[in-house]
């Protein structure tokens, strides 16, 4: 006798473990996550190199700051599509298409001669990085037995947070002795080698099927949440006066476009033609679990953001430091998902989900007691701590909610879940920005030198997060793991 849950029964799914599972099945997820891996390691790679590329190319931090920030805008206008492209076209071919736009974007990262053209750069690769991950997570929906699928998601939040973590360690340890080009020349040959090998291995595990394309949403998904992102990215500009164009613009015309591109889903869904199914949002543990998945990723973005600031001016350590600091982070997240999916697999979310919501509470407290004369110890410390409370909840988060999910849903599910992240990214590091700004200027205001204004302002923007995390903690007591039924 086993348990399985009430969806699966009254999806009336009977076939369960490794006898489900298509052929290669083991090896097709592992080239998928090792290509996620490496493309979402761009997110944040450039984060440390920032002071280094503004003094080669000449550019501003406010300028700068769109290496990561158009990253992420692009991914934000791109992922809303791809639950029509997982549906139209086969697996194999998305897969090449994803990697042959990311290599390229590397090579002309690497050969970039001016700001302009790494831009460009950066969009090519946002382009493939989009296209994976909702790949990714789709593939596993459709070979992965619901019984196992929270093993299988632990390996997925390694990439989905980890590699952002790693990736202002990555960066500081090429610059210490190697130009910020070497950051890209390195990734390429991984890029050409996960390219190659997908194209030898990848095989269909779904059948394309006839999707409409409805060129009204596409406009209005670009303009919603590409309007949101660049907004939400323009704040922490506006604080520092350095905002191109005044943040209620974008910000203004995102939610009118967003608003509208709803309404326009709801309207095509009942003749099967909406381009992101808005149904998915009808489900209430999907609905709670991405809300607060868009909080937990808020928080990791945020903190990737301000505390290479601290480390470098307010501590003064240099690039390579910054990046150590912050890798066992990322390290305990990496070792910590796969033992927190198989205990999703055992005892479901809240168990998992309330005690990681706690302690990442707990680490967030302790950051905003950071100031100039703070020790190394205490920063990684609470660094791990918020980490840690990070791994124990995206995982059963991401899994719960994708899990409740009917098939015909997954593709729109994926793509949801993957640009409220990106949204939150976004939203995480303006949010981060601005508060730390507005706690240095009003610090510097009342006469404090630059290094302690700037711990005020960190202290400022963990502060606000603190609370914010207070309310991730009431929301997680709201997450009910599923009920039971044995079953022969």
């Amino acid at each position: 006798m086993r348990h399985v849950t009430e969806t699966e029964v009254a999806a009336g799914d009977g076939t369960t473990g490794a006898a489900a599972r298509p052929p290669g099945t083991i090896l097709l997820i592992g080239l998928l996550l090792i290509a996620a891996f490496v493309v979402i390691l761009n997110e944040t790679i450039l984060s440390v190199a920032l002071p280094t590329l503004m003094v080669d190319l000449g550019i501003t931090a406010a300028t700068a700051q769109w290496l990561t920030s158009g990253f992420l805008l692009t991914m934000a206008i791109v992922i809303p599509t791809t639950g029509f492209v997982l549906q139209r076209f086969s697996m194999r071919a998305i897969y090449i298409a994803a990697m042959s736009l990311f290599t390229l974007g590397t090579l002309i990262a690497a050969l970039a001669p001016g700001f302009e053209v790494l831009v460009v750069a950066r969009v090519v690769q946002a382009v493939g990085t989009a296209l994976m991950i909702p790949l990714l997570m789709t593939t596993i929906l459709n070979v992965v037995p619901a019984e196992s699928r929270g093993r299988t998601m632990g390996l997925v939040s390694i990439v989905i947070s980890v590699a952002p973590a790693v990736g202002p360690t990555v960066s500081g340890l090429i610059l210490q002795s190697l130009s910020w080009r070497a950051m890209f020349w390195i990734v390429l040959p991984i890029a050409v080698a996960v390219l190659v090998l997908g194209g030898v291995f990848v095989r269909n595990v779904t059948e394309p099927r006839k999707a409409h394309l409805d060129y009204v949403s596409v406009p209005l998904a670009a303009l919603g949440f590409g309007g949101l992102v660049y907004g939400l990215s323009s704040i922490g500009e506006s604080a520092s006066g350095h905002a191109p164009v005044p943040p209620f613009v974008p910000l203004s015309v995102g939610a009118v476009a967003l608003v509208l591109f709803v309404v326009r889903q709801l309207k095509l869904v009942g003749r099967g033609r909406a381009l992101l199914d808005l149904r998915t949002f009808a489900v209430g543990p999907f609905r709670l679990a991405v809300a607060l998945m868009g909080s937990l990723m808020l928080t990791l973005f945020g903190a990737l953001i301000v505390l290479p600031i601290y480390l470098q001016n307010v501590l003064g350590k240099d690039v390579l430091t910054t990046g150590l600091v912050l890798l066992p982070g990322g390290l305990v997240m990496g070792l910590l998902a796969p033992f927190v999916g198989a205990l999703f697999d055992r005892w479901g979310a809240r168990p998992l989900v309330l005690p990681g919501t706690i302690a990442l509470s707990a680490g967030v407290w302790v950051l905003a007691t950071l100031d100039e004369h703070s020790s190394i110890g205490l920063v990684i410390t609470a660094h791990v701590i918020v980490s840690a409370g990070i791994s124990c909840g995206l995982t059963p988060l991401m899994t719960s909610a994708l899990g409740a999910l009917p098939p015909e849903l997954y593709s729109h599910g994926s793509a949801t879940v993957s640009t409220v992240q990106q949204v939150a990214g976004a939203a995480g590091t303006a949010l981060f920005i601005t508060m730390m700004t507005r706690g240095t200027e009003s610090a510097l205001r009342e006469g404090s030198e630059v290094v302690a204004a700037t711990a005020d302002g960190v202290h400022t923007a963990f502060l606000v997060a603190g609370v914010l995390s207070l309310v991730l903690v009431v929301g997680a007591a709201m997450v009910r793991s599923p009920r039971t039924v044995a079953v022969d």
